[in-house]
């Protein structure tokens, strides 16, 4: 078992505390505990429960129709829930089929654990969109796993409540499992799907504090499965973070308990700060997208056929603004911008954006 540094977070680690402006984030922008108004003073610093805070399971589970606390296992950010899965659920002959772009977490943990990955390329041409059919043919005798990200990170794709269910009926079909990354789920533009794990006991759910509420800096995930793949993510957990940090799951269950009201503001902020990138993409020659439909990214790519690398380098190391090259994420023709942020910082960065492709393609002329 080794374990590589992903390109993406070393792009991350390098830069993005190093620049003015951030618009390559894949979260909405960040709370502080004094904004959150959350008392923490009387939090006891013991250890907590192997599964999480039952009281917070419980607020979990009742946010999904069909979901039990039972069913539900807190854990340090999505992340280690992930990990504790495919740890716990992958045999040494296993195969794992990941759908890319995505959060290189779900293939490189595998290929970590020295499991056997494959990849399926969501494609621009397609609009990003699910070929169902086409990831079947991508089935292995060995496949033990297929992981899906919706709404997408990078991309912003969403699948229909029709296409979720035909895939639960593919790897019941095959005796496979689907983990399903939903982390972006209460960002969609229309109405939320089902939780993906209350459909079948061969789904298995993870989601976060990180990316819709503004809070990764708690590390609190998530993971929704039937009860034997949560005592088997307990059992990981307890060999490396054994619980979750008390202060964390308080803030957590503040959130939680009024998340309707919390969510609203984000919403509003996201679908603003989207049709003002959308509308600034749409206007250039020199860059194209296809319009995310929902969470807070999307992964425009370069009219001209050819890597976004320099103009990442230019962007943070010139005009100090962050995106993310294509590179980290498998499609080096493309960079991630994010819309999940204060306004003025998107507006400040777009700005920066447009000088940097102009003074690039000046200089290719």
């Amino acid at each position: 078992m080794a374990f590589k540094r992903m390109e993406l977070e070393d792009w991350f680690d390098n830069y993005q505390f190093e620049v003015d402006y951030d618009i390559g984030e894949s979260g909405v922008k960040f709370f502080t505990i004094k904004d959150l108004g959350v008392d923490l003073s009387d939090v006891q610093l013991r250890y907590g429960h192997h599964k999480g805070n039952p009281e917070l399971r419980e607020l979990i589970a009742s946010g999904f129709s069909g979901l039990k606390a039972s069913h539900v296992a807190v854990t340090s950010g999505a992340s280690e829930s992930i990990f504790a899965i495919m740890a716990s659920l992958l045999g040494p002959s296993d195969n794992v089929l990941v759908e890319v772009p995505t959060y290189p977490s779900l293939y490189h943990i595998p290929q970590s654990l020295e499991r056997d990955v494959s990849l399926y390329f969501l494609k621009y041409e397609d609009e990003f969109k699910l070929d169902i059919d086409r990831l079947a043919k991508e089935i292995r005798p060995n496949t033990k796993l297929i992981c899906l990200t919706h709404p997408n990170n990078p991309t912003g794709s969403v699948i229909t409540k029709t296409e979720l269910e035909e895939v639960v009926k593919l790897v019941e079909s095959k005796g496979i499992y689907l983990l399903m990354d939903e982390t972006y789920r209460d960002l969609t533009f229309d109405e939320p799907l089902p939780l993906a794990a209350t459909l079948s006991p061969k789904v298995i759910s993870v989601s976060s504090m990180s990316k819709a509420f503004g809070v990764p800096g708690i590390r609190i995930g998530w993971v929704a499965a039937d009860e034997w793949i949560i005592d088997s993510v307990r059992a990981v957990r307890e060999q490396v973070t054994i619980c979750n940090p008390a202060p964390s799951e308080k803030i957590a269950m503040s959130i939680l308990q009024r998340k309707d009201e919390f969510l609203k503001g984000i919403k509003a902020n996201v679908i603003d700060n989207f049709k003002l990138m959308n509308e600034w993409i749409q206007k250039r020659d020199d860059i194209e997208w296809i319009p995310p439909k929902g969470g807070v990214v999307g992964f425009p790519r370069l009219v001209k056929d050819e890597a976004a690398d320099d103009l990442c380098r230019l962007l943070v190391e010139r005009y100090r603004t962050f995106v993310v090259p294509g590179y980290c994420l498998k499609m080096p023709r493309h960079f991630r911008l994010g819309y999940g942020g204060h306004r003025e910082e998107i507006i400040n960065g777009l700005e920066r954006l447009d000088k940097a492709l102009r003074e690039l393609y000046s200089t290719q002329k």
